[in-house]
Order: C-alpha cells, then structure tokens, then sequence
C-alpha cells in the first residue's frame, strides 16, 4: 500500500505566516508605537527620579512654616516700637563674631522680626554664610546659625532643598535632578499624546466600553490626572531646568544671546558697568564676597539714602563694597507678589545713587524668569502657591505608581519578555518610515544639544530597544522550511 500526500490538504493546513510578536508595526502607526514605548521606557527609567523630586519637592514646599515653628528663637521677638539704629545692631553683631567683617546684612523687615548679619566663613560650604540673629529692639544675640544663598534659608530648609536638588550627594548628585526635569516635560507631553490617541481610538469603536475597574481603571486615573496637571508639569520641568548643571548652562547661554538677563547696578566707581546676572540667588551661587572694612555707622547713611530712592520693600538685602572703590548696594529681597528686585549702588562718602535698577524698566523675561523661580519654590503668594505645588507633587507622585500598577498588572507571567510585548512592542522607532524617522532624529539631535542628559538618555533607549527587538526576532524566527516531497518517491509499505 502506498501512502500519497494531499497536496490541497496540506495548504489548506498550513497556517498563514505571522509576524514575529513584539515586532514594531510598519507605515503610518509605527510613531504611536515609538511614543508609547518611550513613554513606557520613561516611566519605568525615569520614574524613581521623578518620584524622588516630587516627595522632596512637596517637602520643601512646607519649609516655609517648619522654618517658623523651628527656628522661632532666632526669627522672632516681641514687637519692637522703635528699633535701634542699624549701626549699633551691626556692631552687636560684630562683636558676637568676634570682630569679622559682615557681607550682608538683612535689616529686620517686621516689628517681630530679628535683624541678620551675614559673616564669610572659610570653613562652609559655597554659598554658604554664618548669620548673626540681632534682636533689633535690644541688641540681643538671639542666635548663630549657617544660612545658604540670598534666600536665608536656615540648615533644615538647606537640607531639605539640597536633598530635592541633589539628593544630598554634592554635584554628582544633580545628575538625578536633572534627569527628572529633562524626562518630565518628554513623559507629560508623550501621555498626553497617547491619552488623546485613546480617546480618538474610542469614539471611533464605540462598541468597547470602559470597564469600572482593574487596570482599565488605573489607566484612566494616570491619563486624567495627567492631562489635568499637564501644564504645571511643564512648568515644573523648564523652571527646574534653569537650577540644572549641564541644561542650566545652555539656558543662561540662551538668556544671555537674548538679553534675557536680570539687570544688576555697577558697583564701580568709576563708571564701568557690571555685567547683567541671572536670577538662581534663591538658591545661591558663588562664593561669599571678601568685603572691605567698613564703618558700621555707614549702614544708617546708605538704608536712608536708598529708602529715599527706589526701595519700598520691608525686606532688602545691604551689602558693603567688596573692595576699595566699589559702591554699596541695597537690593529689595522679598520674593512674595508683588515683591520686586529693584537695587541701588550708593557711595556713602558723596551720600549719593552711583547706579541703579528699577524692577519696574526690567524686560519681561527678567521679570517672568524671578516670578517663575519663587512660584517654583513656592514663595510666589504665599500659602496658595505652597498648596499647589502639594496637591502637583502629590499628583507626580501617583502618576509615578499608577504607572508601575500598570506595568505590574500586565507583567508577562511566562517566557523572558519583561516588558509589555504587545500594547508597546519594541524597535518601532528604527521600522518606521524613513521620511518620520529622520525628523525625528533631528529632533532629538536639537533637543540632545540642548538637553545633554536627556539626548544621551534617549539615544541608550533607542539603541537597547533597538538590540532586544532585534535578538528577540532573531530567536523567535521560524525554521527553515523543508523541501517538497514528491509523492511519487514514496516509499510504499
């Protein structure tokens, strides 16, 4: 009996060929299936930093009341009718720090608040000063403590600032705050794209309704809430930027070639003009000046003469020069609405303005780019800015763990894919369309040199996606087919 084959049985039997899963989809869906890997990749990469600057963030949004209740000693006294004159507070103070020369100092800006002396202290960090709190009516020293940067802020506020910007590590550690601020604006913007593209996919098959719970559910709670704090999000993200090592130094490049920067007096005698200066002194920069000896009577001639010039505000800043031949500065400190940051350089031997900047002639870039900086730190208006930025940390916050519940939820429970195989499959971005995939490399090559951390992060995403996509298709492709049988060599049994 000889056995013959079925030729029509067998085709009918062969089942169609399929791609490969995990294969990135070809034509005009491939960007959709990049974009949801990214966004993907994003979270799971940049989410821990991102998390990390949330809970520190809304932390530090708080430290303006912990600082009051903590360090009510040093910030406070009774109310005082009539203050002693600045030169004999100055002079208190002197004497407390055993006759160094002050940097700055902080008249008392309310009838309970105490009078800072700022000192140099070689032994701190940069930015760094060690302020005498005077009590203005008395002369009391009511404290010694280590305050950072124009702010004033005392070491619980310094910690916890330092934590949020760099997780108290020192300068390495900014790497991390950095690649939350680069990463935030790429996932808020690449979410909402999805979040739109899921709704569009819904009204146009009606018949797939929502289900009440589950991962549906959590997905609905991370897009929503997404989409709702989207645009503070990305103010977080480019207001956060400025503070960064290597995107901040682009930023001042950028704001200097436009004339962006924050006008600042001359300090100089003799005419010259002082370059203009960004506005991060909230959070410190340089080293503390060397100031010249001087006279602490000379500080009740140059607070007189500014508060007959410019200066309304309660809270302002006095520096003596840093050098023989430099003028006196006093700059208005307060960072509330509507709070300015005008200034003026005096000479306290002519009794006269040398320089001045008026907040009011500053270009609006200056003056969004100050407003932006304190609404960041939540000083803006006070109280309602602080509750804003806790319920945006407290959403970040949730967004970060709503989205590994989703990744959790759809965890492939067999096999060695780790990721989401299906609704993102990898190496989409290199199997897409030529014309797509070279803009949008150009766009990530401008966004790269601009946003260093975030170009070299991205370029690692592309080409690890690109590698398991690749490994992953050559394992899972089929075997070679075997050759045709003619039915005629069949041996019979």
């Amino acid at each position: 009996m000889t056995v013959l084959a079925n030729p029509q049985r067998t085709t009918q039997q062969t089942p169609p060929a399929t791609a490969p899963a995990g294969n990135a989809p070809e034509g005009r869906g491939w960007f959709r299936a990049f974009l949801l890997r990214l966004h993907f990749y994003a979270g799971i990469l940049a989410g821990p930093f991102l998390l990390i600057a949330a809970l520190s963030g809304g932390l530090y949004a708080l430290t303006p009341q912990l600082e009051q209740a903590v360090y009510a000693e040093e910030l406070h006294v009774s109310a005082v009718a009539q203050p002693m004159p600045l030169s004999a507070q100055v002079k208190a103070a002197i004497d407390s720090a055993g006759g160094a020369t002050p940097v700055a100092v902080r008249p008392a800006p309310g009838p309970e608040d105490t009078t800072r002396v700022l000192f140099a202290d070689p032994s701190l960090g940069e930015s760094e000063y060690r302020t005498v709190f005077v009590n203005p009516g008395t002369g009391e020293i009511r404290g010694d403590l280590t305050t950072y940067g124009s702010s004033g802020a005392l070491p619980m506020r310094t910690w916890i600032s330092t934590l949020h910007r760099s997780l108290n590590l020192g300068e390495p550690g900014r790497i991390y705050s950095e690649l939350a601020a680069s990463w935030l604006w790429v996932v808020a913007l690449g979410g909402l794209g999805l979040w739109i593209d899921r709704i569009r996919r819904r009204r146009t098959s009606p018949q797939k309704a929502r289900p009440a719970s589950g991962r549906a559910r959590t997905v609905w709670l991370h897009g929503t809430t997404g989409t709702v704090m989207l645009a503070a999000f990305l103010f977080l993200s480019a207001s956060g930027l400025t503070w960064s090592a290597h995107a901040g130094d682009n930023i001042t490049a950028l704001r200097t070639s436009l004339g962006w920067l924050t006008p600042t007096v001359s300090t100089s005698l003799n005419g010259q003009a002082s370059a203009p200066a960004g506005d991060h002194s909230s959070h410190g920069s340089g080293s503390a000046p060397v100031s010249a000896a001087a006279d602490p009577a000379a500080y009740d001639t140059v607070q007189r003469i500014a508060r007959a010039d410019i200066i309304t505000a309660p809270m302002v800043d006095i520096k003596p020069p840093a050098a023989e031949g430099k003028a006196w500065t006093v700059t208005e400190a307060g960072r509330e609405w509507p709070a300015t940051a005008s200034a003026v350089a005096i000479d306290p031997e002519t009794e006269k303005v040398t320089s001045r900047a008026d907040f009011k002639d500053f270009g609006l870039a200056a003056k969004l780019t100050r407003w932006a900086i304190a609404a960041h730190m939540g000083l803006l208006f006070g109280l309602p800015n602080q509750l804003v930025l806790l319920a945006v940390a407290a959403a970040l916050a949730a967004m970060v763990v709503w989205g590994y519940v989703m990744w959790w939820k759809r965890r492939p429970t067999r096999g060695s894919a780790w990721a989401m195989g299906r609704p993102a499959p990898r190496g989409a971005f290199v199997r897409g369309h030529w014309a797509g995939i070279l803009t949008a490399i150009t766009a990530m090559v401008l966004v790269g040199m601009f946003l260093p951390l975030l170009g070299w992060s991205l370029l690692g995403f592309i080409l690890l996606d690109a590698a398991i996509a690749e490994a992953k298709h050559r394992r899972r492709r089929p075997l070679e087919p075997e050759p045709a049988v003619d039915p005629e060599q069949v041996p019979s049994r």
